[in-house]
């Protein structure tokens, strides 16, 4: 009896503790899915500021990348947002700009299909275990890439199901339900977060097989332990 006590309490500890363990990953990712959970300023990375950058796209004032990255362009469209809309020009997206923006009807979070959301998550889920939420998004980006791209299928299921191009479909572990951090990674990919820079191709060099004809195409770049290239 004693005994079982004791094995109950371990096992509780180690619940405990790996709820722990993803709650902080989950607060270290910091894959904002709507504008308002942080003050976007120069400099800020991730989810949320795709969606800023797509928000500005559709209204005319910004015409870049929409590579979640707060840089100078993005910062040259907030603060040109706010000189029409009669705000404070300092280019920061802080409480009464989001509060302009929910006020005029814009959207402020991710509207995406879900079952495209969750079949692309899947995959990520497989492919990017362990990465950074940069690095699941650019795994995500590139399926998206190659729907674009005349040499491949046109629809993300097509794409995800072409013969032998993704190993986690091949061991099974696409087949589990993606965690929450790949959901929202296949979300950002949705909404055009391409960290990848347009790749059509990624591997872990560690782990793949018959590297030969991948290594001849163009890197991009790096980012975990997956490269990507075109």
């Amino acid at each position: 009896m004693r005994f079982k006590k004791v094995k109950v309490t371990l096992t509780l500890i180690m619940l405990l503790f790996m709820f722990l363990l993803i709650n902080n990953e989950t607060k270290a990712e910091g894959y904002n899915l709507e504008l308002g959970s942080r003050i976007l300023e120069y400099g800020s990375e991730g989810a949320d500021v795709a969606l800023l950058q797509k928000i500005l796209k559709d209204l005319k004032y910004y015409n870049g990348d929409i590579d979640g990255i707060y840089g100078k362009g993005t910062f040259l469209a907030v603060k040109n947002f706010q000189q029409t809309n009669g705000l404070s020009v300092d280019g920061i997206v802080g409480p009464k700009t989001i509060k302009h923006f929910k006020e005029n009807s814009l959207s402020n979070s991710m509207h995406v299909d879900r079952e495209e959301a969750i079949i692309l998550a899947r995959v990520i889920n497989g492919e990017a275990r362990g990465e950074t939420f940069e690095g699941k998004v650019a795994v995500g980006a590139v399926i998206l890439n190659r729907v674009e791209n005349d040499e491949f299928p046109d629809t993300i299921r097509e794409v995800i199901l072409q013969q032998g191009q993704f190993s986690s479909l091949l061991d099974g572990q696409a087949n589990s339900y993606p965690v929450e951090s790949s959901i929202a990674a296949a979300k950002a990919a949705l909404i055009g977060y391409d960290p990848s820079m347009d790749s059509l191709y990624f591997y872990n060099p560690e782990v793949a097989t018959n590297l030969d004809w991948i290594r001849k195409r163009p890197v991009t770049l790096i980012i975990g332990n997956h490269v990507f290239a075109k």
